[in-house]
């Protein structure tokens, strides 16, 4: 008599974690609030550039209102929850059940959402050749450059260099103390200095999915646009807190970005009435300056 030989074991599936588990271990990453634009500080200053860059895009309400908060248990509680499936998430926060795509994302945060929407690190393609050589020309500011590279920060003008800073904080934070422009972060801070249209939405979305579709531990990003998100569904925000000085572009930014504020003479602080900003020369001469800028 043969033995019949015994069925394989089903695997076992990887239990479900419990959501409280999910929640809990969201609340040990970092969050990334956003930075707010004080308009009034800015055309102190003259950069009343910068604010047309923002206007040109549709976000100049977006990115002034000083009246925005972040709730940290809504947000983990948010990205525990959070799945993003061809473009339209769905999530659930304090028992209420959200679902957007890209333009209704738009639709409640006030902004259009059309343009470019593709951030992909892994693949440089999505520009071409012939793009990312142009916008690294023109962000590097050696026209004769023959490949595309990574841009440092201290071979961009300021205004640039600003642009840049503004594009890793508020529309593509993928972390903190970056002084490198990889080839996919010089897009988004060409298309803003060329006021040509992003798509916002899109892109928070991409990031959305990545942050619940991978294993690696993500900061939980656009802490202050999704409030506006929350506020939509009718979500009780938890532990708000608003915004605070530190979440404002100020003095230090702008110095890092290598315009000069200076004060009867001085190095000016953040406190009073200040004297508009002015670059400080670079190593490189060429380039538009921040005069002929504004």
């Amino acid at each position: 008599m043969v033995d019949k030989p015994e069925k394989p074991k089903p695997k076992k599936g990887k239990k479900a974690m419990p959501t409280a588990t999910k929640v809990a271990q969201f609340l040990q990453r970092s969050v990334v609030r956003g930075k707010i634009v004080n308009t009034d500080y800015f055309k102190e200053q003259g950069l009343k550039v910068f604010l047309g860059k923002l206007q040109a895009q549709g976000w100049l309400d977006l990115f002034t209102n000083t009246q925005r908060g972040c709730s940290v248990p809504n947000l983990a509680e948010f990205y525990a929850n959070c799945e993003v499936t061809k473009g339209v998430v769905t999530s659930k926060v304090d028992g209420k059940k959200l679902r957007f795509n890209a333009n209704e994302l738009g639709k409640i945060l006030g902004i259009p959402f059309e343009g470019l929407g593709v951030y992909v690190r892994e693949d440089k393609t999505t520009l071409g050749a012939e793009r990312l050589l142009q916008l690294t020309q023109r962000l590097n500011q050696q026209p004769d450059l023959k490949t595309p590279r990574s841009v440092k920060k201290g071979e961009m003008t300021p205004l640039h260099r600003l642009l840049f800073w503004f594009v890793i904080k508020n529309i593509i934070p993928p972390g903190q103390g970056r002084n490198l422009a990889d080839a996919m972060d010089l897009c988004p801070a060409n298309l803003l200095d060329r006021e040509e249209r992003i798509s916002l939405p899109a892109i928070m979305i991409s990031h959305m999915s990545r942050i619940a579709n991978t294993a690696r531990e993500h900061d939980l990003v656009y802490g202050f646009l999704l409030t506006s998100v929350f506020e939509h569904f009718g979500v009780s925000l938890h532990k708000k807190v608003g915004v605070q000085v530190t979440d404002e572009i100020r003095c230090s930014t702008l110095l890092s970005c290598e315009f000069k504020i200076t004060k009867n003479g001085t190095t000016g602080s953040e406190q009073g009435p200040q004297t508009p900003f002015t670059p400080v020369p670079g190593p490189s001469s060429s380039g538009p300056s921040l005069d002929t800028l504004l």
